[in-house]
């Protein structure tokens, strides 16, 4: 039961830390999204079935708080969690280098969700201009924190293994 504490309270320390001081070290309007990283790190780490469970309560906290669409973020990360899960049966999970290259990746499929939905609701979408501008400085600041929230994972995934 602490273990399951403890992945809670980095799930909320992250996005603590990203609706509050990620905000102000942004990248042409942008901040990194910690709660896709996470999702990524822990399917690469634990598996699909536990990225779908990471991508369901990292998006449902997310949907919760951000008055968006809600189910929007729940469905996307659980999506990811799923996906880059399923990748990592065949890979070397502690290898740093593969979420750093999966973090624009990820984030490309968590923003063909968002654009498929907002298409779906008719909603105007300037894709152009959207790939040219917000995709890029979305997947810069994507990648520069890709290695650090993974070796975060890494070090509590070796961790929560000891105790059980």
């Amino acid at each position: 039961m602490r273990i399951i504490g403890l992945w809670t309270l980095l799930l909320v320390l992250c996005y603590a830390l990203q609706t509050s001081l990620l905000t102000f070290v942004s990248f042409n309007g942008f901040s990194a999204n910690l709660m896709l990283l996470l999702t990524v790190s822990i399917a690469f780490l634990r598996g699909h079935e536990k990225g779908i469970f990471f991508g369901f309560m990292a998006g449902l906290l997310q949907d919760a708080t951000t008055g968006s669409y809600f189910g929007l973020a729940t469905f996307s990360y659980m999506t990811i969690g799923l996906i880059f899960g399923k990748f990592s049966i065949n890979l070397f999970r502690e290898e740093s280098l593969l979420p750093v290259i999966s973090a624009v990746p990820a984030l490309a499929i968590h923003f063909a969700i968002t654009i498929a939905f907002l298409f779906l609701l008719d909603r105007p979408i300037d894709l152009v201009r959207f790939l040219r501008e917000d995709f890029w400085s979305a997947a810069i600041m994507q990648v520069v924190l890709a290695y650090p929230v993974h070796r975060l994972i890494v070090e509590l995934n070796k961790f929560s293994k000891q105790r059980r």
